[in-house]
């Protein structure tokens, strides 16, 4: 894990009205956060540049898009060397239904978050990803209903 230099007050207030809406000018950046917009500007240059920020992103509702079930898969993998592990990598950078990976400590190996529109979708998924790659277990968690979901992390936005 790298470490960057702690950012400064005026950062943190930059990276929290960037993460709760991408799109706001940098004119209203600039007045939230207390700076000039051409100086405002140029630290979120730095930001994108540091690795801080690192997209603007539009987020959609996976429903209206047709994306009604989202499963939380456990694997355990047969094995931990470097060649199952690249085989596994590959087969979920094949499979858009994955929105997220991870690998894990504890119980499971990897959990992934894959939304589908329905089981049957799921299925085919299940299939897809386990002819793909040899795979020792796969449990599936299905959600029930989204009770809290953002994409901003809670970044300190007072004097320390």
């Amino acid at each position: 894990m790298t470490q960057t230099a702690p950012l400064d007050l005026i950062d943190r207030k930059i990276v929290a009205v960037l993460m709760t809406d991408a799109t706001t000018p940098i004119a209203q950046i600039a007045d939230k956060v207390g700076l000039s917009q051409t100086p405002c500007w140029k630290r979120i240059q730095k930001l994108e540049a540091t690795g801080v920020l690192t997209r603007r992103v539009a987020l959609a509702d996976p429903a209206k898009l047709g994306f009604g079930l989202t499963v939380f898969v456990g694997v355990q993998a047969p094995d931990h060397g470097t060649e199952w592990r690249l085989a596994f990598a590959r087969a979920i950078d094949a499979l858009p239904q994955v929105m997220e990976a991870w690998r894990m400590a504890g119980d499971i190996d990897y959990l992934l978050r894959v939304v589908v529109p329905d089981m049957a979708a799921y299925d085919r998924f299940y299939t897809a990803l386990t002819d793909a790659v040899a795979i020792k277990t796969v449990t599936a968690q299905f959600a029930m209903e989204r009770l809290r979901h953002t994409t901003a992390y809670p970044v300190n936005t007072r004097d320390r």
